[in-house]
C-alpha cells in the first residue's frame, strides 16, 4: 500500500490491488463483481480471497455509472410513521429483506410515505433512478403509487395480493383466506356460535381476505351471517380496543371475538377485561399475525401464523429477479394455526 501525499493515510485498495494479489487479469476481476459470469471457479476464487486479504470494498457510485444501475433497493412504507414503530410486523418485514439483500451486498432504503405529500415526493426520487428496484408494503387501494411505479417502468414487489392496481404486478402474500377459515373454524370446533370479527381495513388485501374466510366459514356450518358481528379496524391496537366495544354494545351475547391482527387483539382483550368477559371462558379471542403482540398479550393469542421470514426472502428473491430482466411473478404462502390460551 502507498501513502497519500497530502493527509498521510493509506489509499484504500483498487481493482488493480486485488487483480495483482489474485494473479489475474483487471477485467477478470471485474467479472467476477458483476456476477462471475465467463469465471473459471478457480480465478472466482482466487479474485474473493484477494478481495478479502486487501480490504477491497466495491466503489458503488463508480460502478453506477457503468451500469446504470444504483445498486440499492427502497423498502416502502405507505402508511403514517407512527404505524411503523407500532406494528411489530413492519419492523420483522424489514429485518427479512434487509438479511436477504445482504447476502447480494446490497442496502436496504426505508422509505415512509404515510401523507399524500410524501407519496408524491418518494414516488419522484424512485423514478428518479435513485433505487433499483421497490418492496412495497401495505398499499390500500386508491393509493396511486403503485401504478405510478408500475407505469414508471420501475421493478416492484408488493406484499400482499394487488387491489385496485394493474395486471403484471408481482406480489408476495401469505394466504389470508385460508387463515381466517382454520381461525374461524377452530373457534366454531370450540361450540362457538356468536362469533363477531374485527376487520382489517377493507381497502387492503388482508382486510379483504380476512373476511371472507370468516363469511365462508359460517356459511358451510350452517351459521347465520350478522352483519352486527362485523366491524372495522385499522390494525392498531386502539381500534381493536374500539371496535370490541362496538361488538359488546350491538350484540352482548357474543362468545367469539376473530381479530384481523394480533396488535388488534390486544385491544380487544383490554376492552373484554372491562366488560367484565373472562378470555377464554366467556369469549374466545383469534388473533392473526403471530407476531410478538400475540405472546405479549394476557391470555397469550391462539393466532394465524403468517411465514414472514419466507415472506421476506420470496419478495427480495422476486424482485431481484425482476431486475434481472425475469417477468413479474405471484407468490402465496401457506398460514399455520397456533393454539394459546385465548381459546
Amino acid at each position: 500500500m502507498t501513502m497519500s501525499q497530502s493527509g498521510g493515510r493509506r489509499k484504500p485498495p483498487t481493482i488493480h490491488d486485488v487483480a495483482r494479489e489474485a494473479g489475474v487479469s483487471r477485467g477478470t476481476v471485474s467479472r467476477v463483481l458483476n456476477g462471475g459470469h465467463y469465471v473459471s471457479p478457480t480465478a472466482q476464487e482466487a479474485v474473493n480471497a484477494a478481495i478479502r486479504r486487501t480490504g477491497y470494498v466495491v466503489n458503488r457510485h463508480a460502478r453506477s455509472l457503468i451500469t446504470g444501475r444504483s445498486d440499492s433497493i427502497g423498502f416502502l412504507l405507505t402508511e403514517p410513521q407512527e404505524r411503523f414503530f407500532e406494528d411489530p410486523n413492519f419492523n420483522v418485514l424489514l429485518r427479512g429483506c434487509t438479511q436477504a439483500l445482504a447476502a447480494h451486498d446490497i442496502p436496504l432504503l426505508l422509505m415512509l410515505a404515510g401523507t399524500e405529500d410524501e407519496r408524491r415526493r418518494i414516488t419522484r426520487y424512485i423514478t428518479a433512478g435513485h433505487v433499483d428496484g421497490v418492496l412495497l408494503v401495505s398499499s390500500h387501494s386508491g393509493d396511486p403509487v403503485a401504478e405510478q411505479l408500475r407505469e414508471a417502468g420501475v421493478p416492484l414487489v408488493m406484499c400482499g395480493k394487488p387491489i385496485g392496481v394493474g395486471s403484471k404486478v408481482s406480489y408476495v402474500a401469505a394466504d389470508d383466506r385460508d387463515g381466517a377459515r382454520d381461525m374461524v373454524r377452530h373457534l366454531v370446533s370450540l361450540g362457538r356460535r356468536r362469533i363477531g370479527v374485527v376487520t382489517g381495513p377493507l381497502d387492503t388485501p388482508g382486510g379483504v381476505e380476512r373476511l371472507a374466510g370468516y363469511r365462508e366459514v359460517l356459511s358451510e356450518s350452517d351459521i347465520a351471517f350478522d352483519e352486527r358481528l362485523v366491524v372495522s379496524g385499522d390494525y392498531s391496537r386502539a381500534s381493536g380496543e374500539a371496535g370490541a366495544e362496538r361488538l359488546l354494545a350491538q350484540c352482548p351475547d357474543v362468545d367469539a371475538v376473530f381479530v384481523a391482527s394480533d396488535l388488534m387483539a390486544q385491544g380487544v382483550l383490554t376492552s373484554l377485561e372491562r366488560a367484565g368477559r373472562r378470555v377464554p371462558e366467556d369469549v374466545s379471542v383469534g388473533g392473526f399475525d403471530d407476531s410478538s403482540a400475540a405472546l405479549a398479550a394476557r391470555p397469550q393469542l391462539t393466532t394465524i401464523r403468517q411465514p414472514y421470514d419466507r415472506i421476506s426472502a420470496e419478495m427480495v428473491r422476486v424482485l431481484l429477479a425482476q431486475i434481472g430482466g425475469e417477468d413479474p411473478a405471484a407468490v402465496i404462502l401457506p398460514t399455520e394455526l397456533v393454539k394459546r390460551q385465548s381459546t
